[in-house]
């Protein structure tokens, strides 16, 4: 069982284990009388040698799906609750809430939404990078200039656009599960 305390994780570990039994040989030493009177530093000498011997853990890049997709629900939803109190066309919070429902339908499953890289990749990068980007880019705008060259309007495309690539990724994550039900109701017919 995975631990996040560092000592317990680092007692539980193959550098722990091997300075260990190194150690054991340093206090064999000891009683074999082969160690003298500087048995202790031969037995921490020992230890330290065994621990710098031993492989390094693994390192695990992958994290749990859940925490992932909670992750980016939270990404999410602090956007579009950020939206709300900001100077933004009254266009803007409705779609992105759009956006943001197409995205939940998929972040809601997160362990199918693992098992499909191109549909996590696209979530990722429309949570993580894109979405965020357009609303940031016209908020980094003064008011007076987006009003003048018609950013609020440009706003709007953009979350069109995103709401666009949203739906085609939804609509390919969700293909099987419309294709079981399919199958399913022929297989009732035929029954």
């Amino acid at each position: 069982m995975a631990t996040s305390n560092p000592v317990l994780r680092y007692l539980g570990s193959w550098k722990n284990l091997a300075g260990c039994t190194a150690g054991l040989v340093g206090l064999l030493l000891h009683f074999t009388g082969l160690a003298g009177s500087y048995w202790v530093v031969v037995v921490l000498g020992l230890y330290g040698v065994g621990a710098l011997a031993a492989p390094p853990e693994r390192i695990t890049l992958v994290t749990d799906p859940e925490e992932e997709a909670g992750a980016l629900k939270r990404e999410l939803d602090a956007l579009v609750d950020r939206v709300h109190g900001l100077r933004v066309p009254a266009e803007v919070p409705p779609r992105l809430a759009e956006v943001a429902e197409v995205l939940h339908g998929m972040l809601d499953r997160p362990r199918a939404l693992r098992a499909d890289p191109d549909a996590l990749h696209a979530v990722t990068r429309l949570v993580g990078t894109d979405l965020p980007l357009s609303v940031q880019t016209y908020l980094n705008l003064p008011w007076w200039y987006a009003a003048a060259r018609g950013s609020g309007a440009e706003l709007v495309r953009q979350l069109d656009l995103l709401h666009a690539d949203a739906v085609r990724t939804a609509e390919r994550f969700h293909s099987a599960d419309a294709q079981r039900q399919a199958d399913h109701t022929r297989y009732l017919e035929d029954r």
